[in-house]
């Protein structure tokens, strides 16, 4: 009746992309190990939000900017790079200045972000990646008919069940590293060795970003 096609397909290949880990999948795992499953869902709802922005944008041809505009995309790589590597080396240094705290570092930690903080942080980790809005730009399209009555409503069909799939995945992984992390919550090493290696993943995933960025500009 929209125009949408293959909705089932669609459906299960959006639940394949979203269990691929990621930048989004690494910060609720973070969250949800150091401050509870709270935290963990504030952080999926903040990545709920930002796929929300990326859906509206390219619904309504938004996002077709970054696809053709080559300044437009380079500004958003260098954005979401310079967050990436911020949000990683954040957690590197924080990290090590609490390690020496002991057990009451670790109540520090687990209270040192409020849920608003988290949601935030989430937020910005989704919407100033523009390979997420590209994804929408490729994915999206070959599940709407060429003849549909509305192509930007058929499109934000499509994203909201994509979203809501993401939202249920992303909550079972925060309750699942919030039970994990339950078993070595008295672990001060434990605690610290996980969000510097994940912060040390942030900083790759800015890195990658950066030269990917960099071969584009470079390749004839």
């Amino acid at each position: 009746m929209v125009g949408i096609e293959n909705i089932w397909l669609f459906v299960v290949s959006g639940i394949i992309l979203n269990i691929l880990p990621g930048p989004d999948s690494l910060y609720i795992i973070t969250r949800s190990a150091s401050q509870g499953f709270r935290a963990g869902s504030a952080a999926a709802l903040g990545i709920g939000a930002g796929t929300l922005v990326h859906i509206l944008a390219a619904a309504f041809g938004i996002s077709a900017i970054l696809a053709t505009s080559a300044t437009a995309y380079s500004i958003v790589i260098i954005l979401g790079c310079l967050y990436l590597l911020y949000l990683g080396v954040t957690m590197i240094i924080g990290k090590a200045s609490n390690a020496q705290e002991g057990d009451s570092g670790i109540a520090q930690t687990r209270q040192h972000e409020s849920l608003s903080r988290v949601f935030y942080k989430g937020f910005l980790t989704n919407v100033l990646n523009p390979k997420v809005a590209l994804f929408f730009i490729a994915f999206v399209p070959q599940f709407i008919a060429i003849d549909a009555p509305s192509i930007p409503l058929a499109f934000i069909l499509l994203g909201l069940v994509f979203n809501f799939n993401g939202m249920i995945w992303c909550h079972g992984l925060a309750w699942f590293a919030a039970a994990i992390s339950k078993q070595f919550n008295r672990n001060a090493a434990f605690t610290t060795w996980l969000t510097r290696a994940v912060g040390i993943l942030f900083v790759y995933f800015g890195v990658s970003l950066a030269l990917s960025e960099q071969a584009q500009l470079t390749s004839p």
